[in-house]
């Protein structure tokens, strides 16, 4: 059983120590205008989605009868890489702006993110980390369908695309998306290791409006409290 651990005490502050601290307080809304700024960064990425989209469309009216699948492949990873790059923002804007400036009461909004109601600094991290993991496959997958046939006995080492990749330029990258991956795993670990440290010798609370057992023997009296002091009534 555990016990109550007595409030803690604060000695009283004066007005200059008062004013610094909400001074402080409330420096964290000079981060909202780069929030906003990530908003306008996320409408250049939809100018870029429908560029690209419209590239795409293009390519194939060219000549429908010989579609490279290559290319095409090359144009939808593109997309896509658009796509997460832009999810990635959103989680920025709305993960860090919840977390660090000010909270976003949109409480039983039909559209709130299931990942809303429990983020913090941990989760956001290790949800960005995951992210980056997929841009970083999107690049990866991109190279190796540029690279073709790179080594080949008659190839000019150019990719499909006509860019030059290098054996040791691929490697690098593979190691470079390697090392995300263990980040990830690094930050996933730790964030369950400091939350398994916080429950340890919390008491569990019960679900507000949850029913507790009733010990065996136990006789339903009732009664009023005092100070403190249960009187019951006979």
């Amino acid at each position: 059983m555990t016990t109550p651990q007595a409030a803690r005490q604060y000695r009283p502050q004066t007005p200059w120590a008062k004013g610094v601290g909400y001074l402080i307080f409330f420096s964290r809304w000079l981060q909202a205008p780069l929030y906003l700024g990530l908003i306008v960064a996320q409408l250049v990425y939809v100018v870029v989605f429908v560029i690209e989209l419209i590239h795409l469309v293009e390519e194939v009216a060219k000549d429908p009868l010989h579609i490279e699948e290559a290319v095409i492949m090359l144009y939808v990873l593109g997309l896509i890489d658009v796509v997460m790059i832009a999810n990635l923002l959103i989680m920025v804007i709305i993960g860090g702006y919840e977390t660090f400036v000010s909270r976003i009461n949109i409480e039983g909004h039909p559209d709130q993110p299931e990942w809303l109601s429990h983020v913090n600094a941990n989760v956001l991290k290790v949800k960005l980390a995951m992210a980056i993991i997929g841009i970083s496959s999107i690049h990866l997958l991109k190279t190796f369908i540029e690279v073709g046939d790179l080594g080949a006995p008659r190839s000019d080492d150019e990719s499909v695309t006509g860019e030059t990749y290098t054996g040791e330029g691929v490697f690098w990258q593979v190691i470079i998306h390697t090392v995300f991956i263990l980040s990830a795993i690094a930050l996933a670990l730790i964030d369950k290791m400091s939350g398994g440290h916080r429950a340890k010798g919390v008491p569990a609370l019960e679900p507000h409006g949850a029913q507790q057992a009733i010990p065996a023997g136990a006789v339903p009296v009732s009664g009023y409290m005092v100070d403190g002091t249960f009187h019951p009534v006979e």
